[in-house]
Order: structure tokens, then C-alpha cells, then sequence
């Protein structure tokens, strides 16, 4: 048993070797948040790399494909621009395309998204009434993807593409 095997070699260890365990495991964890907080401030997005969950953006990518994102506020959006955002009332944010922009005369953009892979536009996932989305949905803009383990004819690849 991996538990019970683990709990004898803390159990061995004198208490220096694991204060030093301890420390380690903590810088790992520091290290690692102080990553993602620095992607955050570089990008302008809340979450600077998300994952695909479902197939409505199938062919483009795939489950389990890795998105980077920006959010920079002077980017305009625009039409076929892949976008991830997020609706009042759910937790996981949506990846999906800029269908339509409508543009104010004051210079206010609203814009409507579909996935590459569904019949009709996301109208029916936004809350109740709302039939656009604006800038403050949004939580960043696709700029690459990773893709892994994609057969081709019987051979496996990755890849990494940015600027999209």
C-alpha cells in the first residue's frame, strides 16, 4: 500500500529532513503561483491558459486542447476572433467564436458567439434577456493552442502555435 508506505518514511525521517521536505513542497507551490500571477499581470486575462472541455469548437480544437490567452483592453474584438468568456450564474467560462459585432454610435460593442461545431448561436447559453455579450464577459482572447496526441494516419504529434 502506497499510503502506508509513505506514513513509514515520514515516520524515519528525523525532523530536519522533514522540515527540508516541507520547505521544498512549499516553494514548489510559491514558485508555481507566483507563475501564474505573473502570466496574469503579462496577459490582462484572469486566466491566462484554460482548457477545452467540450467538442462545440471541433474541428478547430479538440478536448483537452490548451488555449493562451490575452485580454488587453486596446485590442478591439473582432469578427472570428476566438473568445472565452464567462456567463452571470456559471463557473466554467465557454470557448467559443465572434459571430456578429453591433457597435453603438457611442462606440459601446456588444457581440454574438457560436461554436465552430453547434447548429445555432449561444443566445440560448446567455442569461435570461440577454442576447449579446460585451467586453466585461470576456475572459481573454485566444492567441495560440496546444494540441496533443492527434493520430495521424496511426502516428501521434504535438504542437504548439501562437498568434492565432
Amino acid at each position: 500500500m502506497l499510503s502506508l508506505d509513505f506514513l513509514d518514511d515520514v515516520r524515519r525521517m528525523n525532523k530536519r529532513q522533514l522540515y527540508y521536505q516541507v520547505l521544498n513542497f512549499g516553494m514548489i507551490v510559491s514558485s508555481a503561483l507566483m507563475i501564474w500571477k505573473g502570466l496574469m499581470v503579462i496577459t490582462g486575462s484572469e486566466s491566462p491558459i484554460v482548457v477545452v472541455l467540450s467538442g462545440s469548437m471541433e474541428p478547430a480544437f479538440h478536448r483537452g486542447d490548451l488555449l493562451f490567452l490575452t485580454n488587453r483592453v486596446e485590442d478591439p474584438i473582432r469578427v472570428g476572433e476566438i473568445v472565452v468568456f464567462r456567463i452571470e450564474g456559471r463557473e466554467i467560462p465557454i470557448v467559443h467564436r465572434v459571430l456578429k459585432i453591433h457597435e453603438k454610435q457611442n462606440g459601446h460593442i456588444k457581440f454574438l458567439t457560436k461554436g465552430d461545431n453547434n447548429a445555432v448561436d449561444d443566445r440560448g447559453l446567455y442569461k435570461q434577456g440577454q442576447h449579446w455579450l460585451e467586453k466585461k464577459d470576456v475572459v481573454g482572447r485566444a492567441r495560440g493552442f496546444y494540441q496533443e496526441n492527434r493520430s495521424v494516419k496511426d502516428r501521434n504529434y504535438s504542437f504548439l502555435t501562437l498568434g492565432l
